[in-house]
């Protein structure tokens, strides 16, 4: 139990941390390079677990994932001398890591500093020969690719890509707030104005076509209206015609019938009239002064 203890536990001791020195493992996620004395020796290395000599050999991990930076609000000038403050944000990772080293000593916190002042001294340049509307509402997604491919030339010897750049937020400072909203009202109002007046013209316009088809329609209409009354009035006539040609009397009679029905339609009608004039025939008898002659008359005047 002695002998344990004084030698096989201190060097199974030893051993463990010779292994624990000796060994290093790789993530999926993760990429690393391996040092002798300072000097990078081997880069590269795929996930698992690898070997180094110990105490001589040195091992450093780096994150190969997407990173965020989230930038502070930058103040920028357009071409129209307005002064703009954006809030953006930069995705980025690292794709060499011994230039990111060599660079940064494998720093995150300087390679982002560094980015950054990059960025923006790019977003600036751009913003600067853009207008107000065309930093706010014009092509965002161009605007931006722009600004990725200069950064990414400018880092080039970082070790670092940047894969994407975002404005979060574009705010106009306060003292200057007031009078943009203004012109972007008055412009507003302008193009409501212009559209308002088209919609008026558009509708005076088919005001204008409807109210010449109704016209067309009516004297259309009139017209149609007036062939057929003619029509009737002329079969009324023939009809007529044909009737009084037919038996003269009693045509006669019917029109005085016709007659007596208007006049005495009300029931209460009262008519000053020679007894012996024409409208009363058929109310004498036969063979009196006046009366209708024997025929169809006579014989409805008896009853």
């Amino acid at each position: 139990m002695n002998i344990i203890n004084r030698v096989i536990l201190p060097v199974v001791v030893v051993a463990v941390f010779l292994l624990s020195t000796a060994t290093f493992q790789v993530k999926q996620y993760q990429t690393a390079l391996e040092f002798r004395l300072g000097e990078i020796v081997q880069e590269g290395f795929d996930p698992g677990l690898h070997f180094k000599i110990p105490f001589i050999n040195s091992v450093r991990l780096f994150d190969k994932r997407v990173l965020t930076m989230t930038s502070q609000p930058e103040r920028f000038l357009t071409s129209e001398k307005k002064n703009l403050i954006v809030d953006y944000y930069i995705k980025w990772r690292i794709v060499n890591p011994a230039d990111f080293y060599r660079a940064t000593r494998g720093e995150e916190r300087i390679a982002m500093n560094r980015m950054d002042q990059i960025v923006r001294d790019s977003m600036k340049s751009q913003i600067s020969s853009l207008t107000l509307n065309e930093v706010v509402s014009g092509d965002r997604d161009l605007f931006m690719r722009h600004v990725i491919d200069v950064t990414n030339k400018d880092i080039h010897g970082l070790g670092i890509e940047i894969t994407d750049v975002r404005i979060m937020q574009i705010e106009l400072p306060q003292e200057v707030r007031k009078s943009v909203y203004a012109r972007m009202e008055k412009e507003r109002f302008a193009v409501a104005q212009s559209i308002r007046s088209r919609g008026e013209e558009q509708a005076k316009k088919i005001t204008a076509d409807a109210d010449r088809q109704r016209e067309v329609i009516l004297a259309e209409a009139n017209r149609q209206a007036a062939k057929i009354r003619g029509e009737g009035d002329a079969q009324a006539a023939k009809t007529y015609a044909e009737a009084y040609t037919a038996d003269p009397g009693f045509f006669d009679f019917y029109r005085s019938l016709e007659a007596y029905k208007k006049a005495f339609d009300q029931g209460d009608s009262t008519f000053v009239l020679n007894p012996d004039t024409p409208f009363f025939q058929y109310f004498r008898a036969p063979g009196q002064p006046g009366a209708a002659e024997s025929g169809h008359g006579g014989s409805a005047a008896k009853h």
